[in-house]
């Protein structure tokens, strides 16, 4: 489900892989539809490699997106305030590291599964069909 989203240094919101290039590749906008480049000189992260803190280690941002799809029965989040969020982020994730994941990591969070709920990028459903019949063979 995220292996091809990508969210770059720099630039608002998320993209989608379209090709790769001789020193770049070419991503697709979630929010404009717009394609351009991504130079290798660009810090470039998979939504599928991003993880939360929390006090016992780490849990995939996967989890996290599906604990707030369940939580708003899959509809959007609204704009929170720093307190309304850090209050938000205990009820996804009781045990969140406090001291290393910032109110800014909690709006991206929020801000990228709006972005794909729009796209209607949010199929939790595949993605467990899937580990489910790598489990099987």
């Amino acid at each position: 489900m995220l292996k091809g989203i990508l969210a770059i240094s720099g630039q608002p919101g998320l993209f989608k892989l379209v090709a790769e290039a001789k020193n770049s590749i070419i991503v697709e906008s979630l929010l404009t539809g717009k394609r351009q480049p991504a130079y290798s000189t660009t810090k470039i992260s998979s939504l599928g490699d991003i993880a939360i803190f929390t006090q016992t280690g780490e849990v995939s941002l996967k989890e996290v997106l599906e604990n707030i799809a369940e939580k708003e029965n899959k509809a959007e989040v609204a704009k929170k305030d720093g307190n309304e969020l850090k209050a938000y982020f205990g009820e996804l994730l009781p045990d969140y590291d406090r001291d290393r994941v910032y109110t800014s990591d909690m709006k991206k969070v929020i801000q990228w599964y709006n972005i794909l709920q729009q796209n209607d990028l949010l199929n939790f459903e595949e993605a467990e069909d899937v580990s489910e019949e790598k489990t099987e063979e």
